[in-house]
């Protein structure tokens, strides 16, 4: 499927295969002889709750994503909680029943286990994850800025919207 966003359209080249089941929005070049895959998602703008998230909770059981919570590509949430204003970093990995605290940053490639939980206002990684630092003024400026630029797109999709490319 592709759409045009904002004024720009996918490009494809020459003699590259591009699945049925996969996605280009916006200003997304693709060169000769490449091969796009089943399910793929590429995007010419940004996103909130990025490509590639996977979220599940257990049987009878809630997973609780917060307002304002960033999850970069490829995240598997599986966890109970995150708060308001948390940032999961791209392929972090939030097993069952994980509780991330408000305004907390996991960073990419992080495994945060079953059960594990971590406060408010905390930076932690790695596999397992655990406490690297409380999070800064920078942290919070850097990340502000960010969720605003999530804001904006979906009011600009909801303004403007896709159009479909034959």
């Amino acid at each position: 499927m592709l759409y045009s966003f904002d004024g720009r359209k996918p490009v494809i080249g020459k003699e590259t295969y591009v699945s049925q089941t996969a996605t280009l929005i916006g200003d997304v070049r693709v060169g000769n002889n490449c091969y796009i895959g089943h399910g793929v998602i590429l995007r010419g703008d940004y996103g909130a709750i990025e490509e590639g998230v996977v979220v599940h909770a257990p049987p009878a059981e809630t997973c609780w994503i917060g307002e304002k919570v960033t999850i970069g590509h490829g995240a598997v949430i599986h966890s109970k909680l995150i708060g308001d204003y948390a940032v999961i970093g791209m392929g972090a990995i939030l097993s069952i029943r994980a509780e991330i605290g408000k305004r907390s940053i996991v960073a990419e490639g992080s495994v945060v286990k079953m059960n594990q939980k971590f406060p408010d206002g905390l930076v932690v990684g790695g596999s397992p994850a655990r406490k690297i630092r409380e999070i800064s003024r920078q942290d919070e400026d850097f990340w502000k800025r960010g969720k605003q630029v999530y804001i904006d797109l979906a009011k600009k999709y909801l303004s403007i919207g896709m159009h479909k490319l034959d």
